[in-house]
């Protein structure tokens, strides 16, 4: 445990300690009053080194299994992290014996060292799972709640919240619904899921080519199913539209998603349907690695075009975001590499004009992690939670967080150390995935080696 100390150290009192703080020990014969009261004199940050890598297995916090994650040191400090909903705990694990014996303060080596084994969608979930742990770490052992390690401060101090809303396909019940989350739940931005399936179902709506079978429409890339949705159907979605508009008003922010696995025109078709509804965004409309496509979409469509979720690391966000592909991005943190490869995104961004929003699915711990990367980048807009209908959700975490967590529509930005939070161990034993356990050993990880080098 790492003592609860405020602030941090100045420069002088570092100038004034450098000869009594040797490789930043402190030895047991000194007297603590010689040193500065912001030494955290329960850790020596130059000999920390990691140890240990456990999981623990969620059961549908959010839409899928959630594992998180706990990095232990040889000092007692811990961190926990959180791989991605539905990714498999392996994607962390597998990485144990390569960041075991490091000093866990030197994340941006060990991120450098890891990130290649990452990749879009859930395959970045243990590298970022990772990063999680270790900024939880360091804020432990200085002291300092993330966000002030990684943007130098907050420009907010609550975060605010969007979910979408269980669909009905009658358009009256749907926005019933979508008004309870505003009246009752008080989210001051709001998310529709409205696919071509709401209305699909109705003869002359959407026309399908007969022999896609349902691997090809799992698998392939939406613009090379050849479903397109007619004047029919677009007629039927926009009353679902309108029927929300009307039961929540045009004052708040109104998101779309899961529109259908459509052609390009299709979607541009839609856009400007939905132009008067002044929506958003239109969520993930075609795969985000059809740059051209997007960048056409965006430039005839007025609703608001924005993806990121399957994105990892930067460097793909900043050729969308280059070409202007789209209006708004939306990396998840826990795949686009973590909270400072998040953080980077996001002024990356600013400097183009775009704002970002995040996606998040998951347990408070990767919640968490996105609230301090929110509250240290500028052009944060919202955050998104999929579990406002979980009751036990909040109840995962104790410590530095309030009950409920998302508190009509806002959660505070904890100044507690580290991410700010600690599990409840006896709820989170309740919800773990059939058959595992609760941070049980792994030494069938400890010697996984393979020849990593990316060159000769």
């Amino acid at each position: 445990m790492t003592k609860k100390n405020s602030g941090l150290w100045g420069r002088r009192d570092v100038l004034k300690s450098s000869a009594l703080l040797l490789g930043g020990s402190v030895m047991a014969s000194d007297s603590l009053a010689a040193y500065p009261k912001t030494v955290n004199t329960n850790s020596s940050p130059s000999t920390l080194k990691i140890t240990d890598l456990r999981v623990a297995n969620i059961v549908k916090p959010g839409p899928s299994p959630c594992p998180i994650i706990r990095i232990d040191t040889n000092q007692g400090v811990y961190g926990l992290g959180e791989v991605r909903d539905g990714a498999s705990p392996t994607y962390a694990l597998f990485l144990k014996s390569r960041i075991v014996g490091e000093n866990p303060l030197q994340l941006d080596r060990i991120f450098r060292k890891i990130k290649q084994f990452g990749g879009h969608a859930r395959q970045g979930g243990g590298v970022c799972a990772i990063e999680m742990a270790l900024w939880d770490i360091a804020g432990k052992v200085y002291n300092a709640p993330v966000y002030a390690l990684v943007g130098g401060g907050k420009f907010r101090d609550k975060i605010r919240v969007y979910a979408d809303t269980v669909e009905s396909k009658d358009p009256k019940i749907y926005a019933q619904r979508m008004k309870e989350r505003k009246e009752v739940m008080g989210l001051t931005w709001l998310k529709m899921d409205l696919g071509v399936e709401m209305v699909a179902d109705t003869p002359g709506t959407v026309t399908n080519p007969s022999d896609i079978n349902q691997w090809q429409a799992n698998q392939l890339p939406h613009p090379l199913l050849g479903m397109e949705v007619t004047d029919k159907g677009i007629g039927m979605l926009e009353q679902y539209v309108a029927a929300v508009r009307d039961a929540v008003g045009m004052e708040i922010p109104l998101s779309m998603d899961h529109l259908g696995h459509l052609g390009v025109k299709s979607i541009i078709r839609l856009g400007q349907a939905y132009e008067k509804y002044n929506l958003a965004w239109m969520e993930d409309v075609i795969p985000w690695m059809y740059t051209d496509l997007l960048k056409q979409i965006s430039d005839q469509s007025p609703t608001p075009i924005l993806t990121g979720e399957d994105i990892y690391l930067k460097e793909p966000f900043r050729v969308l975001c280059e070409s202007h592909a789209v209006s708004k991005i939306q990396p998840d943190l826990a795949t686009a590499g973590g909270i400072l490869e998040t953080h980077k995104i996001g002024d990356m961004a600013e400097d183009y004009g775009v704002p970002m929003a995040l996606h998040f699915a998951g347990t408070p711990i990767a919640c968490m992690a996105n609230v301090h990367c929110a509250a240290a980048t500028q052009n944060f807009l919202a955050l998104e939670n999929h579990s406002l209908d979980v009751p036990w959700w909040s109840s995962l975490v104790v410590e530095g967080s309030k009950s409920p967590i998302v508190n009509h529509g806002w959660i505070d930005v904890p100044d507690r150390p580290g991410l700010g939070v600690t599990l409840n161990e006896d709820i989170v034993r309740q919800h773990l995935a059939p058959g595992t356990g609760y941070f049980e050993p792994t030494p069938q990880w400890d010697q996984e080696r393979s020849w990593d080098r990316l060159w000769s």
